[in-house]
């Protein structure tokens, strides 16, 4: 569904992405990890169009990312975004249907309003919860707004970028085992960024390791703890000891 080859792209003198190659087959769920700053961020951007890498290809389905339609491949997308990314000001309902409401997905409000509860009851949020406004939700109920909002559309590809940052270890675990039977449920295509091995192991198909610019290791989640690699063994146990240096 998505692949990416010899993609290179550089800020300044910061050499970000460096030849990185990665397949994501249709219907798999991969996690991409890595330090900070290794580039997991950009490689989204540049799959969205939302950065232009310096060289390489992207494609999504056979496209050229750089030729397709820009409303209609990127209503093929769903996103949850780290921080939740809520618009403090609408009431849940609207967060939920916002790409419902308008542009090309537009439905008549009421019937977006019915996808929306629809939403929320399948992350475990009461029909209750639609007129609320972010504000008066725990991190936990927002998250599950957020990737409410990441399905409303019935997206083939979606993206989860650090889907548990803040979260305490028990509501990480519910966020994780819902983005698990939503993918399969759905059949998309997913990428999720991550630095919580708890995560990889319960949302991933396959792995890929980001570092100096390029796809380290990649393969099955099975695979990861026997894969012989230094860095990934050093990143995946969170030792200080071991080839990736760091900053102190």
């Amino acid at each position: 569904m998505i692949l990416l080859s010899d993609l290179h792209k550089t800020f300044g003198t910061n050499a970000v992405l460096r030849g990185v190659d990665l397949h994501v087959p249709r219907g798999e769920s991969m996690v991409v990890i890595g330090g900070s700053g290794t580039g997991k961020s950009v490689l989204i951007k540049c799959i969205l169009g939302l950065i232009t890498p310096d060289s390489g290809t992207i494609a999504v389905d056979g496209q050229d990312v750089t030729r397709a339609d820009r409303d209609a491949f990127l209503a093929r997308f769903g996103m949850l975004f780290q921080g939740g990314a809520l618009f403090d000001s609408l009431p849940v309902w609207q967060n939920v249907a916002f790409r419902l409401l308008r542009g090309s997905l537009k439905r008549p409000k009421p019937e977006a309003r019915e996808v929306a509860i629809e939403k929320l009851r399948r992350v475990g949020l009461s029909p209750d919860v639609a007129d609320r406004l972010p504000a008066e939700l725990s991190g936990g109920m927002q998250k599950r707004v957020g990737l409410a909002r990441a399905i409303a559309a019935e997206p083939e590809i979606i993206f989860f970028d650090e889907p548990t940052t803040g979260l305490d270890p028990i509501m990480a675990g519910v966020i994780n085992d819902l983005i698990r039977e939503i993918v399969t449920e759905m059949g998309a295509t997913a990428i999720t960024i991550t630095h919580d091995m708890a995560s990889v192991r319960a949302i991933a198909d396959d792995v890929a390791m980001l570092h100096a610019g390029k796809v380290r290791w990649s393969g099955p989640v099975g695979q990861m703890d026997d894969s012989g690699d230094p860095y990934l063994h050093q990143f995946i146990t969170g030792s200080a000891e071991g080839p990736i240096e760091a900053i102190r």
